[in-house]
């Protein structure tokens, strides 16, 4: 189902891309990442415009959880009143997710490191697209790289990290507590890190494809920044914190 439905269809599009691109691998990832970036481009808005949102209502929000703490049901219908969909953030995601983890394999896949996947490849070929077969095995080396393999000299690895971090900077909503707070900063470190591990063990194919996609969250949040745009938190909060916890402290001793 997953096979039939998302990672054959994208490895069957590269391999168009491929055929009618000058046989460039790197040309035909590019331009299937871009295009998937661009379709999924609306329901990334609608996410950020939610996160946005309860971003601007969160000291109404946290009113409401506060009193309604013990009845969900009616913690829910005032969350409503507000506007706020408790879906809204996670849904668009959800629809995201299936795309990007079918590129990636389909990535994985058409690239065929090994003689085992080389052999398997053409059983997500489309019977009625004969000359697909006769492409295979694809075009694999591009400048110092061979595409089905991890990047030698690390450069693709730390280029993924430090476009990961930019992007991930740029996106993050501004803390209004402490544990939001520690939590971006733990969040700002962890998924550079992984994505970077990601680059350094697999496939500099993939490398390639989380560095594009990266340069073009980027060049997104640029392009409609105003999404990504959310209140200022107030500084007294931040004193009254840091007020709250030398009292504490004084407390103590």
């Amino acid at each position: 189902m997953w096979d039939t439905l998302i990672i054959r269809p994208i490895i069957n599009l590269l391999l168009l891309f491929y055929k009618f691109l000058g046989h460039e691998t790197i040309v035909a990832v590019t331009l299937l990442t871009l295009l998937l970036r661009i379709a999924v481009t609306p329901l990334m808005l609608k996410q950020q415009k939610s996160a946005r949102q309860q971003q601007e209502l969160r000291p109404k929000l946290m009113e409401i959880q506060k009193k309604y703490k013990d009845d969900y049901q009616r913690l829910m219908e005032e969350q409503r009143k507000l506007g706020i969909n408790p879906l809204g953030g996670c849904l668009p995601t959800l629809i995201q997710l299936p795309l990007m983890i079918g590129l990636y394999q389909g990535i994985i896949r058409v690239l065929a490191s090994t003689p085992l996947q080389l052999l398997e490849l053409p059983q997500d070929i489309y019977r009625w697209i004969p000359t697909f077969s006769s492409l295979i095995p694809l075009k694999s080396r591009f400048l110092w790289l061979d595409l089905a393999l991890p990047d030698p000299w690390l450069i693709l690895p730390l280029l993924v990290v430090f476009t990961s971090w930019l992007y991930q900077k740029l996106i993050t909503p501004p803390a209004l507590d402490p544990q939001s707070e520690a939590m971006n900063k733990q969040m700002l470190l962890m998924m550079p890190l992984m994505m970077g591990f990601f680059s350094l063990t697999y496939a500099s194919g993939l490398a390639i494809y989380f560095l594009i996609t990266n340069l073009i969250g980027i060049l997104q949040y640029y392009m409609f920044r105003e999404y990504y745009t959310y209140p200022t938190p107030p500084t007294e909060d931040k004193k009254s914190v840091s007020s709250r916890r030398a009292l504490d402290g004084t407390r103590r001793t």
